[in-house]
């Protein structure tokens, strides 16, 4: 089967099975695996920040990112498109105690003016302010500029208000920007990003920020039932992934731009350019997607992933150029029965 539905479907790679069979491993609860601590002090590095620590997954890391930098009552200001206000089964309200003032997004960003009108003023009948939150890359498929990061940042600190990346896939929005992971980190005061979206580990996300916060944040994990043990098994995938996976994601993106090419020229398909920055495809049809994809499940070809009339094509690294004009083939071949 060839899964195109998203980069979190990634397996890991040959090397990364070696890795796990021969992972040096110790109670990461008591901060004894040396390749966790590894991982860690390589994930602060890489993004400029003082601390890091590993966690389950993106969402966890996004969570204790919020509990660590907020108090109860707090409101946090997030994009109404955002992944942490769509996807994380309103996580923030159970485990912070905080609500959201949304904002919509435009091309991935919340306006300045925006941001700034819902910043909490001194009133006995508002909550604080706690949190801005940030997503990049983001999940329309676009890349955040330096300079938009940089206007946030600014806006924030004139505030005295912190602010969150969601970084799930912030080597995809560097590797777009043509940078590296510390120019957009350099704007936020922590980060999440994941290890098993494009970067092909089988779990995990690591979380950064400065000392203090990464020592709430731990404590925070404990919380949460993500204490784990001997989970250097996955921190040898980690370190895997961000010394090698990290260098070959516009791979992704060329194949990317290859398939929108291919899509673009089908009668009835219409690609979405303004959104084709990282590794996923977003095309809209005057066929039936739900047909389609049933249809190209018999062929070993999975699709899915809808956002409202569009469907959401991701390149990853299980994904060749063979495998896409595999799929554009099925495509053509699915449209003839069709007619």
């Amino acid at each position: 089967m060839f899964d195109f539905r998203s980069d979190t479907v990634t397996k890991p790679t040959k090397a990364m099975r070696e890795a796990m069979a021969n992972a040096i491993v110790g109670d990461d609860v008591y901060g004894d695996d040396p390749t966790i601590n590894e991982l860690e002090k390589l994930g602060a590095k890489m993004t400029g920040m003082e601390s890091c620590v590993f966690v389950a997954s993106g969402t966890m890391g996004n969570q204790l990112a919020i509990y660590a930098q907020t108090s109860r009552g707090d409101e946090i200001i997030v994009g109404s498109g955002s992944h942490i206000k769509n996807y994380e089964v309103g996580a923030a309200a159970v485990l912070s105690g905080v609500s959201y003032h949304l904002v919509d997004e435009v091309d991935g960003m919340m306006p300045l003016e925006l941001i700034e009108k819902g910043i909490r003023g001194e009133d006995i009948h508002y909550p604080d302010t706690g949190l801005i939150c940030l997503e990049n890359a983001h999940g329309s498929g676009k890349a955040l500029s330096l300079e938009y990061m940089e206007k946030v940042y600014k806006l924030a600190k004139k505030y005295d208000i912190s602010i969150h990346l969601d970084g799930a896939r912030i080597f995809n929005a560097a590797t777009s920007l043509g940078v590296d992971a510390k120019a957009i980190t350099k704007y936020v005061d922590s980060v999440t990003f994941c290890l098993s979206k494009g970067l092909a580990s089988p779990v995990g996300s690591l979380l950064c920020g400065s000392k203090e916060f990464i020592k709430k944040a731990r404590k925070g994990r404990k919380l949460v039932g993500g204490g784990m043990r001997q989970v250097g098994v996955l921190g040898a995938c980690g370190l895997i992934s961000l010394n090698d996976m990290t260098k070959r994601l516009d791979e992704d993106h060329k194949n990317a731009q290859y398939l929108a090419a291919k899509l673009s020229q089908i009668d009835g398909f219409e690609v979405d350019y303004d959104h084709l920055e990282i590794n996923m495809v977003f095309v809209k049809s005057v066929y039936n997607f739900e047909e389609m994809t049933k249809y190209l499940l018999t062929k070993k070809l999975i699709v899915g992933g809808y956002k409202d009339e569009y469907l959401r094509i991701a390149l990853h690294n299980d994904i060749s150029r063979a495998t896409i004009d595999l799929l554009v083939l099925e495509i053509h071949n699915y449209l003839k029965e069709a007619k």
